[in-house]
């Protein structure tokens, strides 16, 4: 009798703490299941964006970023290896240059973004 008593108290792997019917069993796979929709969201962003760019070495690109709200914009390039962001002010700049699409180059070399 002392060894049934023994054997009941210990938890084994055919017990209620392993059963397929525990109620949390279903956590860890839903878990699993949110972790993978991530990963497939931000795989789609990326391809949808084109930012695979970002990782490549040798891409170039330039980004618009502008904020409804506050009406503020950003510019973002990559060139290689570096990345400038630069914020638009509403200052107006004089000088002589020609139309790139909505910036302007002037003489100077520095770009002025200027919205339709």
């Amino acid at each position: 009798m002392s060894r049934r008593r023994i054997r009941k108290s210990r938890k084994g792997f055919g017990d209620q703490a392993f059963r397929d019917d525990d109620p949390m069993s279903g956590v860890a796979n839903l878990f699993d299941i949110g972790l993978v929709f991530i990963v497939g969201l931000i795989m789609m962003i990326f391809s949808v964006y084109h930012l695979q760019d970002l990782f490549n070495e040798n891409a170039s690109f330039t980004m618009v970023k502008q904020n409804e709200a506050t009406q503020e914009m950003e510019i973002i390039t990559k060139q290689g290896k570096t990345v400038k962001a630069i914020k638009v002010s509403k200052e107006s700049v004089k000088g002589k240059g020609h139309r790139l699409g909505i910036a302007y180059e002037l003489q100077d070399g520095s770009m002025v973004y200027v919205p339709e």
